[in-house]
């Protein structure tokens, strides 16, 4: 088997379905990874497994199955659903590993492989030493394993409804939720349903084709049905979920969307009312707005680098309460269990739109000071290429200002002005984020990292507009 190098990413295994994940792979990827956690544990794992509704997950669910019980794994098929779902049953079933197939955000014809080593992430280094056992694959193992499916969904509702803290009677607030076909629209109505609220379903049918506009909450252009939605429905608020139910998109009541940074205040301002001083982290392309109104109401800001894997591990150590990302990745070690949760983030953006009935999202985010702020611009770069281009660039501005190097540069222009360059781990992109005080001061400091960039090797071209924070 010619094994496909380029899937074996920092946080999962993805690549295009039918070109990089055909048979043999799923089969040896399940029994090397099977065979991992038997090497660690001693003994034959039980491993949870899920899949989204994309069409080529059932049969790469069906390679992986196969491989996974050859090596002797118990298998515990959860179904079709979200990658919390996944998460949850990790949990809930206390696996010793779990595996969501899934292509999340990216396009129809991508798929891939989230995984987990007990309740923890599996990314990094021990995506690189599975990648070694699946170029040279271990004997079967001397018994086969057992396969069975399991419906969590019941004890996955009641949980979230455990973990939320809602009025008697919150069927006032309608909310309208664009799943964009994805797997979380089914479970995620009926968990909202289930909680009280006055749901209008958009784009809520599973279809792996995505038919209607792309499950990719944090580009505009997706979230227009939504925004005609919530106007024309006259709701609260409107919430959108990406391709496997992780990341959570939201349109205030006028159909203005709120990023994920400035989610992150909405949710650490109510959290930090709760628990004085908790620790938050966001990740290094947030606002800068986020870090001071965390500091400014007593909590304790951490800068993280991006990554779901990367910041669910550091919100262990921290013994943060609260983690995000500006992709709409929100996780609550609050009263929940520190994954990434697209559906339970909705609930807790619902509690304050139920504790706030007289004020909509962009009035309590009225007192954020005004910036000019970029959306993450995203600029083709070899993978082979660029992580040297911003260690250049890094190496440029360290010299003359003060540079964050946790991942990539996030570079001090002073005046309250910063703008970040990193290379992506998961795309061949190198990503730029630009904020300051003026329109003005925001195209100076855009354009100087961007010769920087020109400097270093790479054409730069605008690739996104820009939009006020």
């Amino acid at each position: 088997m010619s094994l496909p190098e380029h899937v074996f990413r920092e946080y999962d295994i993805r690549g295009v379905a039918d070109r990089d994940l055909v048979e043999p792979f799923p089969e040896r990827l399940g029994s090397a990874y099977a065979a991992t956690l038997t090497a660690e544990l001693g003994r034959a794992p039980r491993v949870a497994l899920c899949r989204d509704g994309r069409l080529s997950s059932p049969r790469i669910h069906a390679g992986l199955s196969a491989g996974l019980l050859a090596a002797g794994a118990e298998v515990l098929d959860v179904g079709v659903g979200p990658t919390p779902l996944l998460y949850f049953a990790a949990h809930h079933l206390d696996t010793d590993g779990a595996v969501q197939i899934t292509g999340s955000h990216n396009p129809g014809e991508d798929n891939g492989f989230k995984m987990m080593r007990g309740r923890a992430s599996f990314f990094g280094d021990d995506i690189q030493r599975l990648r070694e056992r699946v170029r040279s694959p271990a004997a079967a193992a001397a018994r086969a394993g057992a396969a069975q499916t399991l419906d969590v969904s019941d004890a996955y509702v009641e949980a979230i409804r455990k973990a939320s803290r809602l009025p008697a009677d919150p069927s006032s607030v309608r909310v309208v939720v664009d799943a964009g076909n994805g797997a979380a629209g089914p479970l995620g109505l009926r968990t909202l349903r289930a909680l009280g609220f006055d749901v209008e379903p958009l784009h809520c049918e599973i279809d792996g084709r995505f038919p209607n506009h792309h499950p990719h909450p944090t580009v505009v252009e997706n979230l227009r049905d939504l925004q005609d939605a919530v106007r024309r429905t006259g709701a609260r608020l409107g919430i959108a979920f990406d391709g496997d139910g992780d990341r959570i998109g939201a349109i205030s009541e006028s159909g203005v969307p709120i990023w994920g940074d400035m989610l992150m205040i909405l949710f650490s301002r109510r959290l930090l009312a709760e628990h004085p001083g908790a620790t938050i982290l966001a990740e290094v392309k947030c606002s800068q707005n986020l870090f001071d109104d965390v500091k400014r109401h007593g909590g304790r800001p951490l800068f993280s680098k991006t990554g779901h894997s990367l910041i669910k591990t550091r919100m262990k150590a921290e013994g943060a309460l609260l983690a995000g990302e500006m992709s709409g990745h929100v996780f609550f070690a609050d009263r929940y269990f520190g994954y990434d949760d697209a559906i339970y983030a909705a609930v807790r953006l619902l509690e304050i739109a139920c504790a706030e009935r007289d004020k909509g999202l962009l009035e309590l985010l009225a007192d954020v000071p005004k910036t000019a702020v970029t959306p993450e611009i995203r600029v083709t770069c070899p993978d082979a290429l660029k992580f040297d281009v911003v260690a250049r660039v890094t190496e440029r501005y360290r010299r003359t200002h003060e540079v964050l190097d946790l991942d990539g540069a996030r570079v001090d222009f002073g005046d309250g002005a910063w703008g970040l360059c990193r290379a992506s781990n998961t795309q061949p992109v190198i990503v730029l984020r630009f904020e300051a005080r003026t329109d003005s001061r925001l195209a100076e400091i855009e354009a100087e990292v961007r010769g920087a960039l020109a400097d270093a090797g790479l054409r730069v071209e605008d690739t996104a507009p820009h939009h006020g924070a």
